[in-house]
């Protein structure tokens, strides 16, 4: 292959093959290079066949991507696994994750049998349980994941193959024991799966208390900056990561490459964000936790019905979300509050530098039927609160004249 072009080529072919394929500067790049090539060219037909049968070389954007590889592996070093694999989103790295966690042990193909799921989920989990899975037929249950004996006797009705929690749930926050889980999830022959979005590898890290795969929605926490979207698995075993792998191959669902490098530059401050929002959510909890307005959940204060389970293995802190419930208010009174707000953005997502409201009747959980709702204690008046970074004075200053509102007559 020549490394440079002819010069007896004419300026049509030479503007087009000019300047590509150049060799790679002396020195390296101290951040992580956008590698937008759908192909690579190799020396020779024998070097190409090489690396198409080795799979870890580059040879085309849908089998992998230097960019997202470089994700991938600080990834699956801040969840101590073996591996981890980007997708396009979150949902599709659930899907991905939830699959792969299937595979029989020694297995080579997915063989989903029956999924036990946390009964508090996000909604839109929730409808991939059950508009996917269940409707072709793969059993779905749902139980209180912190109620272990509740776990127990699911475990022993349903016989599934996987377990699939968050650990911070959305929107209520509960917190759930993962060690339990994964002794009870190999005992039964089934993988924990954990959606560790809202906790980040900065709160628990669940691979090392038993888990099997850890699934995040990039597009929070990890991104950071609401400008991306994306979703990232980690495994623990090379089988699950293979087939991960595999999955990203066939369906095509690979992250991008531009959306690899914002997520790789949202995770370098990851560890400082996330603790000056935990710092920032605990202040407004506690805040929150006087007024006579509100009904607060957070796993920091000491209310909290998984308080000492979250103090005894979280790495510090508690978590950025705080929610919380107007008191005698209905949905037009969270409507209104919500307007009056001036600093807090209402947005659907969480996990933003910016401090973040939703409803989550309107959003996160809008899908479910109200009596979905009510069986998990999502109200009409339930305020979902991402903070962020800003000084925690200005926040705490908002949401005060926001509630003020409520007591007028």
């Amino acid at each position: 292959m020549p490394t440079r072009p002819r010069p007896d080529w004419s300026l049509p072919t030479r503007l087009i093959h000019e300047g590509e394929r150049s060799q790679p500067p002396a020195g390296r790049p101290t951040a992580t290079p956008i590698y937008t090539a759908a192909t690579y060219v190799y020396e020779s037909a024998e070097a190409l066949d090489t690396a198409f049968a080795s799979g870890e070389d580059y040879v085309y954007a849908r089998y992998g991507n230097p960019t997202v590889a470089a994700l991938e592996r600080v990834m699956a070093a801040a969840e101590q696994g073996i591996g981890a694999v980007a997708f396009g989103s979150g949902m599709a790295a659930l899907h991905a994750a939830l699959l792969a966690a299937g595979t029989p042990r020694g297995g080579t193909h997915p063989q989903v049998r029956g999924i036990l799921a946390a009964r508090d989920l996000y909604g839109a989990t929730t409808n991939l349980l059950n508009d996917f899975f269940a409707a072709q037929g793969m059993p779905v249950a749902y139980c209180d994941m912190c109620d272990l004996a509740a776990v127990d006797a699911a475990i022993a009705e349903l016989h599934p193959d996987v377990l699939l929690v968050e650990q911070i749930s959305n929107p209520l926050l509960k917190v759930a024991d993962i060690a339990e889980l994964a002794r009870r999830a190999k005992a039964a022959g089934a993988r924990l799966v954990v959606d560790n979005t809202m906790a980040t590898p900065i709160v628990q890290q669940p691979l090392a208390l038993g888990a099997d795969v850890v699934v995040h929605s990039a597009t929070k926490y990890l991104g950071g900056h609401a400008d991306v979207i994306g979703g990232v698995v980690v495994a623990r075993a090379a089988l699950v990561r293979d087939t991960l792998r595999r999955y990203s191959k066939l369906l095509g669902s690979l992250l991008g490459p531009f959306e690899a490098q914002l997520i790789l530059r949202g995770v370098k401050t990851l560890a400082l964000r996330v603790r000056q929002q935990c710092a920032n959510a605990a202040a407004v909890a506690a805040w929150l936790d006087e007024q006579p307005d509100v009904a607060v959940y957070y796993p920091g204060l000491a209310a909290h019905p998984q308080h000492q389970l979250a103090a005894r293995t979280f790495d510090g802190c508690f978590g950025a979300m705080v929610s919380f419930e107007l008191r005698n208010a209905d949905r037009a009174a969270a409507f209104a509050f919500v307007d009056r707000l001036e600093l807090i953005l209402p947005a659907t997502s969480l996990g933003d530098i910016y401090t973040l409201i939703t409803l989550p009747l309107i959003s996160s959980h809008r899908d479910l039927t109200p009596e979905q709702r009510a069986e998990r204690g999502i109200r009409d008046s339930m305020v979902r609160l991402s903070v962020g970074i800003e000084d925690v004075r200005d926040i705490l200053a908002d949401l005060q004249q926001a509630l003020a509102g409520n007591r007028l007559p």
